[in-house]
């Protein structure tokens, strides 16, 4: 009998999502579950936190990238960090949100190439164009995404998701899983995840 999905929150600007999106799906299926990917925005949860992304810290973001490069060896990974980060992913985002309650199937497709363009090939996914170009590229038609990125209640829909994600779920960094009600947070995280699953929890 197949446990409860593996809830996984992730911001397309993160390194640590990417390289967690990468490591969650083995582990998931070694242990007979489904994830279920959240796209929502670090920067409501920085606001709420008060904090910044890593690497506008001097020791900590120096640190942080030498910590992307290590683990993406470690896990064999492809990864090259972005010249231009981090990025205002929201376009991408709302696409995801709004593929995601149409096609499951299609969303994941979409979201592993948003992650591969910019932390593989570095291309700015916070041009509009370069989301439509993506989303072209997963069998999507150009104007219909187009579209969505500019619908009202697509914006808000998404804006309410993003706004229960970090208020009332608590989410504030990415990545961030929960695990039959458990959560853990961040790409280091995928081992304990692993872990918990085998034994049940401690």
């Amino acid at each position: 009998m197949m446990g409860a999905p593996i809830d996984f929150y992730f911001d397309f600007s993160s390194p640590y999502a990417y390289l967690a999106s990468r490591m969650i799906g083995p582990v998931a299926e070694k242990h007979g579950r489904d994830v279920n990917w959240h796209s929502f925005m670090l920067g409501a949860a920085f606001k709420g936190e008060n904090t910044g992304p890593l690497t506008v810290y001097p020791r900590k973001g120096a640190y942080s990238v030498h910590d992307f490069y290590r683990t993406a060896r470690k896990y064999d990974i492809p990864f090259q960090m972005p010249e231009d980060f981090p990025k205002i992913t929201l376009g991408a985002s709302r696409v995801f949100y709004w593929l995601s309650n149409e096609n499951k199937e299609l969303a994941h497709k979409f979201a592993v190439a948003v992650f591969e363009a910019y932390f593989v090939n570095g291309r700015d996914i916070s041009e509009r164009q370069v989301v439509l170009q993506i989303a072209e590229e997963c069998g999507l038609f150009a104007k219909e995404i187009g579209d969505v990125m500019d619908d009202p209640e697509v914006k808000e829909a998404y804006k309410a998701s993003v706004e229960e994600i970090v208020n009332t779920k608590d989410i504030f960094g990415a990545p961030f899983f929960i695990v039959d009600g458990e959560p853990f947070w961040g790409a280091d995280r995928v081992v304990q995840v692993d872990e918990w699953l085998a034994t049940g929890g401690w």
